[in-house]
């Protein structure tokens, strides 16, 4: 039996939540395909602020603990849950959650490739927001997203008058991205969209140079076309059926997955990979902590479920136990049971919780 040890780091609001039933299907994959898990958990975001805070100095608390740091150095995946709340808002910006957790481990890992599905099955086409004669039987393509580059991690100025973050990219940089989306589009529509700005920014004009290189020299097979970002936004909305893998840095990436994910149905569904050129990962659900419903045992484990089946096919390379999880959930789905927030009270559909969605997935795993 092969064991494999998992960083998992569940955060705050539902991520414990959600959590739980992704163990609970690689628990049940642990069965079927004879496959195991060392799970070391470790606290990230806003629960490891609380616990690290001292009340004696008053000093904030670490969003990243360093015994969290060495877990996932230590692991063969991290499995992430979501981090954040109105609670640490008020934290200097390096402290709160969202920046002084995953930014950190994307610079640590190198993770620069952040993988992102988005699709909308026959099943689910009502809970899009689009017309249902533009999703017609349904729509898939993958936002790859630049990670670790861009303003995100530019120098960054501020004075009383002005401010300033550098938008900077190195050819290497995109060349490994690039690789990564015309590798990726062998197994789908053996098409690329590249999204830039390059009709107003000298770096998204370098960036296009470079992505027409690799796919001259390394890709000639795959079909490119190229979208300024504005455009991009809009026809994902209009034909979202010709899109296979869609190619941009990082904060056109910011923009342009969030958007994928919100006319798939529900944030809820969405989950995503970041990954280096080794494939270690961080995988995780695309919504955030959403401390309004936590607790209630009313939140979609599913994006955290498909992260966890991502995990099994791009890190551990266990692509059997994948599917199996991707079969389930779709099995499920079709069953007609719902979450609340995909649930429409539409004949067949029966209304369920947390658990007995995670439940229901174990028992399709069959």
């Amino acid at each position: 039996m092969k064991n494999y040890k998992i960083a998992v780091l569940s955060g705050d609001g539902i991520g414990p939540e959600v959590m739980a039933e992704a163990k609970k299907v690689l628990a049940a994959v642990t069965e079927k395909f004879k496959i195991g898990f060392e799970f070391n958990e470790q606290l990230v975001g806003g629960a490891a602020i609380d616990a690290t805070h001292s009340t004696n100095s008053g000093q904030v608390g670490e969003p990243l603990p360093e015994a969290t740091m060495q877990a996932c150095e230590a692991s063969d995946a991290i499995l992430f849950g979501s981090v954040g709340g109105e609670k640490w808002n008020s934290l200097p910006p390096e402290k709160r959650p969202e920046v002084g957790a995953l930014l950190p481990l994307r610079k640590k890992f190198d993770l620069f490739a952040n993988i992102r599905p988005a699709g909308v099955s026959k099943v689910l086409a009502h809970s899009s927001p689009l017309k249902p004669e533009i999703i017609g039987d349904g729509f898939s393509f993958t936002v790859i997203r630049e990670l670790t580059g861009d303003v995100y991690f530019g120098e960054k100025k501020r004075g009383t008058d002005f401010s300033s973050d550098l938008m900077i990219y190195r050819k290497a940089e995109v060349e490994r991205i690039a690789r990564v989306a015309f590798e990726l589009a062998k197994n789908s529509k053996k098409k690329v969209t590249n999204v830039d700005k390059s009709n107003v920014l000298a770096t998204s004009q370098f960036w296009r140079s470079v992505v027409e290189e690799i796919h001259q020299k390394e890709f000639p097979e795959i079909e490119l076309e190229h979208l300024y970002i504005d455009n991009a936004t809009m026809q994902i909305l209009v034909r979202p059926q010709s899109f296979g893998v869609i190619l941009t840095s990082n904060l056109f990436g910011d923009i342009l997955s969030d958007e994928a994910a919100q006319i798939s149905g529900s944030i809820g569904l969405q989950a995503s990979a970041s990954i280096n050129s080794d494939k270690f990962g961080l995988y995780e659900p695309m919504g955030g902590s959403a401390p309004d419903i936590a607790g209630k045992g009313i939140a979609n484990p599913i994006a955290q479920i498909l992260s966890a089946a991502m995990l099994l096919e791009i890190s551990l390379n266990e692509k059997e136990a994948a599917a199996s999880i991707k079969g389930s959930v779709e099995k499920v789905l079709a069953d007609g049971l719902r979450t609340a927030d995909i649930f429409t009270g539409a004949d067949g559909e029966q209304k369920v919780s947390t658990s007995e969605m995670g439940d229901a997935i174990v028992k399709n795993l069959s």
